[in-house]
């Protein structure tokens, strides 16, 4: 199941950014927002942005949003240090 959202053109043609680059930069901005409000994991909120790890913890950093480093973040670390 997927979700469409509808956002008028008013509003389309009042952001500046190039019409192929809207719904790209649209979706970081959604799942830096839902991140940051504890509403998605950083997991699936990188997966929203299209991003790869270190690309949306560094966006992150850019942006000022604290990273929620939990248990499951942990274990991630730890099997990539591991080379798992």
């Amino acid at each position: 199941m997927g979700l469409q959202l509808h956002i008028p053109d008013s509003i389309t043609q009042s952001i500046r950014l190039p019409e192929e680059r809207m719904a790209e930069e649209l979706l970081k901005e959604l799942a830096i927002a839902l991140y940051a409000h504890g509403l998605l994991s950083f997991g699936r909120a990188r997966e929203l942005a299209d991003m790869g790890k270190y690309e949306f913890g560094k966006l992150l950093g850019e942006r000022g949003v604290p990273r929620h480093y939990g248990r499951e973040e942990l274990e991630d670390d730890l099997t990539y240090a591991r080379g798992e």
